[in-house]
């Protein structure tokens, strides 16, 4: 955390420096805020969940504040509510490890959660609160003040839902127990409720043009079965399923569609729809290998939506090959804790929803990363705890927390001898 706190202060102070050419004038109060939010969440944790895994907090908070250093530099009345909504983050994060006491407790209400996240997912399409953006009906809104984007919270209680009917049905979906003819096949009757719910979820979100989330959704779902399972039988399955469903989505669905034809040929729609990301790539290219310095590139001029889309251009144009580098890994290293986390559960339960959870921010960020540098088409996910968008940054919060309560429940990281440090004092094992 020193070292977050160290990078994040100077990234901050380059900016204001490249953008105006002197310190800014709240240099104090950002460090105060910085160094109380974190050094909050940070006792939290000590109180809360002592034994968690101690890499997750100052991975968000790096990924936090480049992206804040971002915002800032490029619409500053946006930093505003950026912060208002981490400082909200924060809270929940701390509200949900108090809630949460217990990981089985989320086992426990399954269904609920099932129903909160159809709920969820329905809301945007009632016809008083829920709005249309950019061609996707993805917002509530309660007055004009207030919008959110319920899908970010069903996608936490989805992934969930999905870990816990997975750990429960395991042995029916891995062990051949019905017989056709001479041959005994694995039951498929227990997929049928989870298909039933999964397909309702991926028809909502086509109703509503979210084929980001649609696509993450499905992704998880493969994934999570193949996990659970073990059967590489499901996965080309997923992926033949994957691939008609694409087919069918670029036919019928017009956002879909055009979204496909700019992956194919960005080039000729470059003064249209293409726009976005060839101005994107031009800002990249003009970063380099170390960028053209933080306050001193011009991407905000003319890349559309640059601090929630595009962020990524943004950060490799100022800050080059390093800074997107550095994205990566810190992501990678993300991931990497998630899935450690995982290993240690000691039920499938525990098992599955770490992995689940891992895998909702581990795809988020790859399907924004292939999205920017034309390897999938671009989706307009959000890249989690960098990009500007309250909803995904208290959701992503939320989700840490978690995987925090689910880490800490595995209790401490026992080494070769035996011993472990929880806080000050030293705790051996019998």
């Amino acid at each position: 955390m020193l070292f977050v706190w160290a990078l994040i202060g100077l990234l901050y102070l380059l900016a204001s420096l490249g953008t105006k050419g002197h310190l800014p004038a709240h240099t104090v109060s950002f460090l105060g805020a910085l160094l109380g939010l974190t050094i909050g969440v940070h006792l939290a944790n000590r109180w809360l969940v002592p034994f968690s895994n101690p890499i997750l907090l100052p991975l968000v908070a790096l990924l936090n504040g480049i992206g804040y250093v971002e915002i800032v530099r490029w619409n500053p009345p946006a930093a505003q509510q950026q912060a208002t909504w981490t400082l909200l983050g924060g809270v929940l994060y701390v509200l949900t490890l108090l809630i949460v006491q217990r990981t089985r407790d989320l086992d426990r209400y399954r269904y609920v959660l099932l129903l909160a996240a159809v709920i969820l997912m329905l809301a945007p399409l009632f016809p008083v609160v829920g709005t249309s953006i950019n061609g996707a009906r993805l917002w509530v809104h309660f007055g004009t003040a207030f919008q959110f984007q319920p899908v970010e919270i069903a996608k936490i209680l989805l992934a969930i839902f999905f870990a816990s009917y997975f750990a429960d049905k395991k042995e029916l979906l891995t062990i051949p127990s019905a017989r056709i003819g001479n041959r005994l096949i694995v039951d498929p009757r227990p997929l049928i409720p989870i298909l039933l719910a999964w397909g309702f979820a991926l028809m909502i979100l086509g109703a509503e043009n979210d084929i980001g989330f649609a696509m993450l959704i499905f992704t998880i779902f493969i994934a999570l079965l193949w996990v659970a399972t073990g059967r590489l039988t499901y996965l080309v399955v997923g992926v033949g399923l994957f691939a008609a469903g694409a087919y069918l989505a670029a036919r019928f669905f017009t956002q879909v569609h055009a979204r496909v034809s700019i992956w194919l040929d960005p080039w000729a729609q470059a003064q249209g729809r293409g726009l976005q990301l060839v101005q994107g790539w031009y800002s990249m290219a003009s970063g380099g290998i170390g960028g053209t310095g933080l306050g001193l590139g011009h991407a905000g001029s003319y890349i559309p939506f640059l601090t929630t889309d595009m962020i990524y251009a943004a950060v490799t144009e100022e800050m080059g090959f390093v800074g997107a580098g550095i994205l990566v890994i810190a992501f990678a290293l993300l991931v990497g804790a998630g899935f450690h986390i995982a290993q240690r559960c000691r039920t499938d339960f525990s098992r599955l929803a770490a992995t689940a959870l891992t895998l909702v921010l581990g795809f988020q960020a790859f399907f924004i990363f292939a999205g920017v540098l034309r390897v999938l088409p671009f989706t307009g996910i959000t890249l989690p705890f960098v990009a500007r968008g309250g909803s995904s940054l208290v959701a992503n919060y939320v989700l840490i927390a978690l995987l925090l309560r689910i880490s800490n429940d595995q209790g401490p990281d026992w080494d070769d001898e035996g011993v472990v440090e929880a806080g000050d004092a030293t705790v051996r094992s019998s």
